[in-house]
């Protein structure tokens, strides 16, 4: 009878990249697309309104439905409660700054291949309630109930 050796963890890092460095491919992936992003700001300087919105209208063209139907409905809605947001890419998502600070994003499921997408808010957002608020939301479809919901979210963020 053999006996089978113990696995070291060299051995399963070797077989497995994403347990070597901690980072899932996606995580790895929205990284090297941050870095992209912070490179082009570099280098150009600032960037217009209308090359942001390219960036993000660009990103959402690419994602699978029903994450692209939602991000773009996302997208027209958040441009039409707060147009004073910039819209930009974070981390390769759609997002949305004021003053170079993104203040909602929206996360498709397939980013991270989650089993819903999400409407995430940063710490810039103006949601503070009490000693805790929600600042991200899972989203599995954007029905007008939902629709409501994120206009008011946003409309607050800005205020």
């Amino acid at each position: 009878m053999v006996k089978k050796q113990p696995e070291t963890p060299a051995s399963d890092a070797a077989r497995s990249p994403s347990k070597e460095s901690g980072f899932s491919a996606e995580e790895r992936a929205a990284m090297k697309e941050r870095a992209k992003e912070l490179k082009a700001e570099s280098h150009s300087g600032k960037r217009s309104k209308n090359d942001g919105e390219s960036d993000v209208l660009a990103k959402i063209a690419e994602m699978p439905e029903p994450d692209r139907a939602m991000a773009l409905r996302f997208h027209e809605l958040v441009m039409a409660v707060s147009p004073e947001l910039a819209p930009r890419t974070w981390y390769g998502m759609p997002a949305y700054a004021l003053g170079g600070k993104v203040v909602c994003f929206f996360q498709g499921a397939q980013k991270f291949k989650s089993r819903y997408s999400t409407v995430g808010f940063s710490d810039t957002a103006h949601l503070d309630e009490g000693e805790m608020w929600p600042t991200s939301f899972a989203l599995v479809k954007l029905t007008p109930v939902a629709e409501k919901r994120i206009a008011a979210l946003v409309r607050q963020a800005v205020s």
